[in-house]
């Protein structure tokens, strides 16, 4: 049996404006623009939805840890306070990262396109701003990341690892047991 071009036209006709219609729905239902990258399970909320921006060099507190937490979890590190004291230097422009996958931190920030070294050089000057002393700077690491290590008294430590990842930068902190809660 032969298929009559004329009577297939149309078919292909009415089935290439179907999909016309379904791509344009699925366009409009997606997202506004294009994405490039790879994904990333950090939610990009704008900095002015969760904190106002602070002028470069102040420290903020963490909105993530406004209350002082009295619990703690053992780490490789060593242990650590669940949460970051109310009065803890936050980078200006950062939103939670709590959705990062990261485990075993006391607090997890994320920054678009931001500068690495220009972050870890904010960490150290915020944290000696409040009487921490800076054991060692570490970085760039192979894949790009730096590393703050902070002491306090009574043996209080603080690890502040600020790591690249595609378009975002990803600050984790440690917060020592031995640090002031709050």
């Amino acid at each position: 049996m032969r298929s009559n071009p004329a009577r297939s036209l149309p078919r292909i006709t009415l089935l290439a404006a179907v999909s016309l219609v379904a791509v344009s729905l699925v366009a409009a239902c997606g997202p506004s623009g294009p994405t490039t990258g790879p994904s990333s399970t950090i939610a990009q909320v704008p900095p002015s939805a969760t904190a106002s921006r602070a002028p470069a060099g102040s420290a903020r507190a963490s909105s993530s840890a406004a209350a002082a937490t009295t619990t703690q979890t053992d780490t490789a590190w060593g242990r650590i306070w669940d949460a970051l004291p109310s009065g803890f230097p936050r980078f200006p422009g950062s939103t939670p990262a709590d959705d990062a996958g990261v485990k075993d931190v006391s607090a997890a920030w994320a920054v678009t396109n931001g500068e690495v070294k220009a972050i870890a050089d904010w960490f150290q000057q915020a944290l000696e701003g409040a009487t921490f002393s800076t054991e060692a700077l570490s970085g760039p690491a192979e894949d790009g990341s730096y590393v703050l290590d902070s002491v306090g008294d009574a043996g209080c430590r603080i690890e502040t690892v600020i790591a690249p990842t595609g378009g975002l930068t990803l600050i984790t902190v440690k917060y020592g047991a031995a640090c002031p809660n709050a």
